[in-house]
């Protein structure tokens, strides 16, 4: 009889230890954006994807540049990101398989309130130079993300790549984190509008700019590509990709909103 129990014990652990590996290869690693993340989308999205696939996801957030160098590396299956032409880097160089568009937003400058550089208004460039001409305390993520990316072509564009103002300062951070340096300090910042309508730690802090066809901000998703990284989980990876571009996935961005307002616009295949 102990021997029978034994024997059951040992069947069941080996059962359970079984279980254990058999979910755990239903499960993804997708490399995304702190934006997509801390705007909350992902604990709206995710369980909805689970619900209708039986596939776990793991998110690992960083800024755009990073995700798509962890793609490169192999250390993700699946790249949901947001700098089309770093997207577009990545498949020609033959690290991602193709690249769907799933979704937009818009950037937005935040800034005190008082707004005492003026830049208020539409015009993203003429609020940059507005900005570098008074000096104001402006707080770059300087990380490489996809917000940095545009920060930086706004800055090409107002033609002061090199003259941003003595109140110019990277964090090197997310998008919470460099919001919440502009809140207890004062300063300017570019954001995107889902992780800003997300932030609780507002303080005095306002919108200023938005508006502008310039600040559109597209998101794309990617198959990190098999033929470099055999170990790709190419079937599930391409369940979350094929489910976020049709209807289903489509569905649910669109039906995510805080307090009453968008936060993302579906737009796969446009």
């Amino acid at each position: 009889m102990t021997v029978s129990k034994s024997l059951w014990r040992t069947a069941l652990g080996a059962a359970l230890i079984l279980a254990n590996l058999a979910a755990s290869a239903q499960a993804i690693v997708v490399a995304s954006t702190t934006s997509t993340e801390q705007s909350g989308l992902f604990a709206y999205l995710l369980p909805e994807f689970k619900k209708a696939s039986g596939i776990d996801v793991k998110v690992v957030a960083l800024g755009t540049g990073q995700a798509i160098d962890m793609g490169r590396r192999g250390d993700a299956d699946v790249l949901f990101v947001h700098d089309q032409v770093a997207e577009e880097k990545i498949v020609a160089e033959g690290f991602a398989v193709k690249r769907f568009p799933v979704m937009y937003n818009d950037f937005v400058l935040i800034g005190p309130a008082a707004d005492p550089a003026r830049t208020k208004g539409n015009d993203i460039v003429e609020a940059l130079k507005k900005l570098a001409t008074s000096n104001a305390a402006f707080i770059s993520r300087g990380d490489k993300s996809g917000t940095h990316a545009a920060e930086l072509r706004f800055w090409n564009m107002a033609q002061l790549a090199d003259k941003k103002g003595a109140g110019y300062k990277e964090c090197g951070c997310g998008m919470g984190p460099a919001l919440n340096i502009a809140s207890s300090s004062g300063a300017y910042l570019l954001a995107d509008r889902g992780t800003w309508l997300n932030f609780k730690n507002r303080g005095d802090l306002a919108v200023l700019v938005e508006g502008d066809k310039r600040l559109f901000n597209q998101y794309g998703v990617m198959l990190v590509n098999p033929a470099k990284h055999a170990h790709v989980k190419v079937a599930d990876g391409q369940k979350f990709i094929d489910w976020l571009v049709t209807a289903p996935g489509q569905g649910v961005i669109a039906g995510y909103k805080i307090g009453g307002e968008s936060v993302f616009f579906p737009n796969a295949g446009k």
